[in-house]
This record gives C-alpha cells, sequence and structure tokens, in this order.
C-alpha cells in the first residue's frame, strides 16, 4: 500500500510498505479522508516538540471499516464509516490509573510519537473506534480537532454568560470559540492575520481583536470588556507571546487554558498569576467522551462543521499540500487529504 512520510523537515515522500495484518480485538480499516493538524504542519516545519523523523503523520481522520471481529461488544461492522481516538495511554502510569488517559505519562499519539494515519489502511484496537453515525466523511474527519477545542472549552469550565476570548485563529481556535458559543458564551477571536479574523466572522463569534501588537491588543481587550478583562482567555497558537497575551487578557479570578504546543520557554512575571488569582489550566489531547458528544452535536446540525473545511487534496498531491499550507496560513484553515479513490 502506499503511505505518507515526513522524512525531514520540508520533505514529503510517498512510499510503497506492507499491509498492515489485522490480529484479535484489532479493526482493518481504509482510510477516506485525513485532516493536515497544526502538530503535522510543526512537523513539516520542524517546529513541533513531538516528532521523530521519518515518520507517517496523521490523526485526523475518517475511514471505513473492512474487518472487525464479529459480534464485538462495540457493534462496529464492516462498511461503517468510523473515526478514531488517537491518543495512546499505557493504561498503568499515574495519570492512567486516575483515569486521565488523554494526560497520559507516557502518550503516543498517532502520527507524533508513533506513525499516523496517512497511509491506505490501518489497524487500530477496537475499543477506540467510534461510528460516524451517518455523518460525512470528509466532515468527520474534522471531528478530532473539534475533540481537541471541545475538551479545552471544557477545562475552562465555559457556561453561558462567561466572557471568552481565543487567542489564535487556526482550526483549533475557531473551534474553541465554535465550542464557547455553544456553550452560551460571549466570544471574542484574536490573531495576528486580518484573513484568518475575517474567517472567524463566518463561525459567528463575537468580535475579533487583531493582534498587530501588545499594545494594541491590550487596548482592544480593556474597550471591548470595559477594562475587567475576560472571564475565560484559550491559548490556541503555542507561542510564548500568545500564553502572555492570555495572562494579560484575563481577568482577575479568571481561568486561561493552554492547548498550543510549542518548543520556546517564556520569561514572564509570575507575580501576575497570584496577584490577579489566575487559574492555569493546561489541556491535552481529548476523551472518548468528547468524541461522542460531538459526534451527536454535529449530526444534529447545531454546528456547522463542514465550513472548517476550505482546502481538499488528493492524497498524491500530499507534498503540494503540505507546501502550500505551510506558505499561506492565513488563507487556509483546514487542509484535507481525500484518500477515498486509492
Amino acid at each position: 500500500m502506499k503511505a505518507m512520510y515526513i522524512t525531514a523537515p520540508g520533505q514529503v515522500e510517498i512510499r510503497h510498505v506492507a499491509m498492515p495484518v489485522r490480529k484479535k480485538g484489532q479493526v482493518l480499516l481504509k482510510i477516506l479522508y485525513g485532516g493536515i493538524c497544526g502538530s503535522d504542519l510543526g512537523s513539516y516545519r520542524g517546529t513541533f516538540a513531538y516528532f521523530d523523523y521519518p515518520r507517517i503523520p496523521g490523526h485526523e481522520f475518517s475511514a471505513q471499516v473492512i474487518e472487525a471481529d464479529q459480534d464485538n461488544a462495540w457493534g462496529i461492522r464492516p462498511g461503517m464509516i468510523v473515526t478514531c481516538n488517537p491518543y495512546f495511554n499505557c493504561g498503568h502510569c499515574y495519570s492512567c490509573q486516575r483515569g486521565i488517559v488523554n494526560a497520559c505519562m507516557d502518550n503516543q499519539t498517532m502520527g507524533c510519537q508513533q506513525d499516523g494515519a496517512f497511509c491506505e489502511y490501518i489497524t487500530m484496537p477496537i475499543e477506540r473506534v467510534y461510528d460516524g453515525k451517518g455523518m460525512d466523511p470528509k466532515t468527520l474527519a474534522a471531528i478530532e480537532p473539534f475533540c481537541i477545542s471541545y475538551h479545552g472549552v471544557c477545562r475552562g469550565s465555559v457556561t453561558e454568560g462567561d466572557r471568552v476570548l481565543v487567542v489564535g485563529a487556526g482550526t483549533i481556535g475557531v473551534l474553541a470559540a465554535v465550542a464557547a458559543k455553544a456553550k452560551g458564551a460571549t466570544v471574542y477571536i484574536a490573531d495576528v492575520l486580518e484573513g484568518k479574523l475575517k474567517a472567524a466572522e463566518k463561525f459567528g463569534v463575537d468580535g475579533t481583536i487583531l493582534n498587530d501588537s501588545p499594545e494594541n491588543f491590550i487596548r482592544s481587550v480593556n474597550d471591548v470588556t470595559g477594562g475587567t478583562g475576560f472571564d475565560v482567555t484559550i491559548e490556541a497558537v503555542g507561542l510564548p507571546s500568545t500564553f502572555q497575551n492570555c495572562m494579560d487578557a484575563c481577568c482577575f479570578g479568571g481561568r486561561m487554558v493552554l492547548i498550543g504546543v510549542g518548543k520556546n520557554n517564556l520569561d514572564f512575571n509570575f507575580t501576575l498569576i497570584q496577584k490577579k488569582e489566575l487559574n492555569v489550566y493546561g489541556s491535552r489531547n481529548a476523551l472518548k467522551k468528547d468524541f461522542l458528544e460531538l459526534t451527536n452535536l454535529v449530526n444534529a446540525g447545531k454546528v456547522p462543521l463542514e465550513k472548517i473545511i476550505t482546502h481538499v487534496y488528493p492524497f498524491h498531491e500530499a507534498a503540494k499540500a503540505f507546501e502550500d499550507f505551510s506558505g499561506n496560513p492565513g488563507s487556509m484553515l483546514k487542509v484535507i487529504l481525500d484518500f477515498s479513490d486509492l
């Protein structure tokens, strides 16, 4: 079968590799669509913290079930269109023992710490396979990033009436804004690129902030909030400057959530956390309940998830997809690879 590898920063290859062999308790899947995540893009650029070369990227995908154990407890059958939980946990570390499986101390996410889904076929443990319940396969491939965003919003305990600022208008940031709106919050989104802010407006945010300088950013925050700051700020970039933005923009006694992943250090006045009595939460990966809840939410027509997809490339143009996405971040939101005709 064909598989896509990132062999070094800026280098994409499609190779012929052996077909996977399904074992008992596993499902054989034919990949239909795969989304290029910000972490995949970071791996391509050489900036992502959790990637070794060469590796098959990809953990956002939809697939068709080819083989599964008969009469399994999960109701997974050949022909079903599914998505999967790509965050492999060890099951025995301190985090796993306490049920915090998304923050396993030896987490192995597909496409990051182990090979991912950008190939024709994969096998998955059956308990990680979730029925798409009739969702269009292209849209279903975007459920996983929505789960990342939704999990972060839940970590921040966003509720109706909260004022929320999302810093970063990429896919994760926009979907965090969508999730916060679904919780009844008033939501603003900030970014350095006007084009991304224009795109975010289509998802029903209440306002945007152009983050073209720290001074203009905090001035806009004060204008929007009357100088009090936002109840919840969500960092969806992974840069020191945007982490600082979120601390600065958060109100006294507010909640700050870090979703973004980066490699750089931040030198900051940590007393600001004490002064404001900030509640700072990390948010990593997502849980099974996030996948199930959002599949139902999207299928009920309450979230237009398909709008997040701006570009679709055939799998054989994977190298061009990564090159284009890397060079045009302001005009491309969710880029999807189409495996369906292989």
